[in-house]
C-alpha cells in the first residue's frame, strides 16, 4: 500500500456540460428546460438593468424571463429536410455486426452535414430486397416508355 494518498481536488461549483454554455442573441429562438421545453424568442438580454433573459412566444403572448447564465436555455434544432447517400462505399463490420453507409443531411436552413446510416444484419437483408423491387419497377417503367 502507498504511504501516501494524493489530495482531492477541492469540488467545483459548476456543473459538467456537453458542449460551450449557449447565450442567444436578441431575436434568437431558445428551448426553455425550466418551463417544461418552452420555445421563445429572446426579446431582451440579460444588462445593468435587467438581471435575466427575456423571452416571448414565437407567435405573441406572455413573456417570461430565464437565468442570466443561459444555464435553462437550448438552441432550437434546425429540422432536417433530407438525408441522400454519399458516393462512398458501404461497409460491414462482422466484430460489431452492423453496416454502416455514410449519408449527407440536409436542413432547412441551407446548412448539410455528414454522417453515418447503421444497418443491423436483418435491416441490410430487408433494404436489399427493398432496394430490389425498386430497381425492377424502375427497369419495368422505362420498358413502358420505349
Amino acid at each position: 500500500m502507498a504511504d501516501q494518498t494524493s489530495q482531492q481536488l477541492p469540488a467545483s461549483q459548476t456543473t459538467l456540460s456537453a458542449g460551450s454554455p449557449f447565450h442567444p442573441r436578441l431575436g434568437d429562438l431558445a428551448i426553455d428546460l425550466a418551463k417544461a421545453g418552452t420555445i421563445g424568442v429572446i426579446v431582451a438580454l440579460p444588462s445593468d438593468s435587467s438581471a435575466s433573459y427575456q423571452l416571448r412566444p414565437p407567435g405573441g403572448g406572455v413573456d417570461w424571463r430565464a437565468r442570466s447564465d443561459g444555464s435553462t436555455l437550448r438552441p432550437v434544432p434546425v429540422p432536417v429536410t433530407h438525408v441522400t447517400p454519399v458516393r462512398r462505399d458501404a461497409v460491414y463490420d462482422p466484430r460489431a455486426q452492423q453496416a454502416a453507409m455514410a449519408v449527407t443531411v440536409h436542413y432547412e436552413d441551407g446548412g448539410t452535414c455528414e454522417s453515418l446510416l447503421v444497418f443491423t444484419p436483418a435491416q441490410v437483408e430487408l433494404y436489399y430486397n427493398q432496394l430490389g423491387r425498386m430497381i425492377k419497377a424502375r427497369e419495368s417503367a422505362q420498358d413502358r416508355r420505349r
